[in-house]
C-alpha cells in the first residue's frame, strides 16, 4: 500500500509540473503594456518568467517622406499582428486576422490557410468588397518547393493546386468588430481594420517585402 501511495503522490506532482509547463498568461496592463507571464519546469524546478512589451505609440508619419524601398512587413500569425518596419525600426503595429486555422501553413487551394515565408508585393488596388487590397506573389518559387515536399509526404494530391490571389485587405463597412474579436474569417488572406489598411496602403508600394510566420 505505501508503494501505491507514493506512486499516487508522484503522479500528482507530475501532473502539477506538466501543467506548469503550459501555464502562459498574456494580458494588457493598466499602462497599455503587453505582459506575458510564464511558468516553466527547468530541472524539476518551477521557474517564473515575466516579459513586458511596452505599449506601441503610433506617431504621425508623412508617407511622402518615406523611402519606400526601406519598408518591409512582418506578420505574426500567433500574435494576430502585422508590423511595419522602416530602416529596421518598428513604425506601425496593426491587429490582423486570418483564416479559421491561422497556425497552419497554406498547402492547397481551398484550405483557407495563410501562406508562410517571404513574399513580395505585386499589386495594390481599391476593393469594392474589402476597401483596399495589397497582393503578394503567392505562389512563388518557395511555394513550389514546399509543394514538392508535400507531394512526397502524401499530404496533397497532384490535382491539388496551390491557390492564388493572396494578400492583405480590409473588411466591409462596419465590420471592424470581427477584426477586434480576432475572428478567423478570411480564405487565407490577412485582414486589417479599414483605417489600418487605409494607412498601410499609403506606406507600401510594389516590390515591398513581406515575411509571414507562425
Amino acid at each position: 500500500m505505501p508503494t501505491i501511495k507514493y506512486l499516487y503522490i508522484a503522479l500528482l506532482l507530475f501532473c502539477k509540473f506538466a501543467n506548469a509547463q503550459t501555464n502562459i498568461k498574456t494580458y494588457i496592463d493598466k499602462n497599455g503594456n503587453e505582459v506575458t507571464e510564464k511558468q516553466l519546469l527547468v530541472n524539476n524546478k518551477l521557474v517564473y518568467e515575466t516579459h513586458v512589451i511596452p505599449k506601441f505609440i503610433h506617431k504621425p508619419i508623412n508617407p511622402d517622406t518615406l523611402i519606400k524601398d526601406s519598408i518591409w512587413i512582418v506578420v505574426d500569425k500567433s500574435d494576430y499582428k502585422l508590423q511595419v518596419f522602416y530602416k529596421k525600426k518598428l513604425i506601425r503595429k496593426y491587429l490582423a486576422v486570418f483564416g479559421p486555422d491561422r497556425m497552419q501553413d497554406k498547402c492547397k487551394r481551398g484550405d483557407r490557410c495563410t501562406p508562410e515565408g517571404w513574399f513580395t508585393v505585386v499589386e495594390k488596388h481599391e476593393s469594392h468588397l474589402y476597401n483596399k487590397f495589397i497582393g503578394i506573389d503567392y505562389p512563388n518559387d518557395s511555394t513550389y518547393l514546399k509543394r514538392l515536399e508535400l507531394l512526397k509526404k502524401g499530404k496533397i494530391k497532384e490535382t491539388d493546386q496551390p491557390g492564388d490571389h493572396v494578400g492583405i485587405h480590409g473588411i466591409w463597412k462596419k465590420g471592424n468588430n470581427l477584426i477586434e474579436k480576432k475572428v478567423g474569417w478570411t480564405d487565407g488572406c490577412i485582414a486589417l481594420r479599414n483605417e489600418d489598411i487605409d494607412e498601410l496602403y499609403l506606406f507600401i508600394n510594389k516590390g515591398a517585402k513581406i515575411y509571414i510566420r507562425k
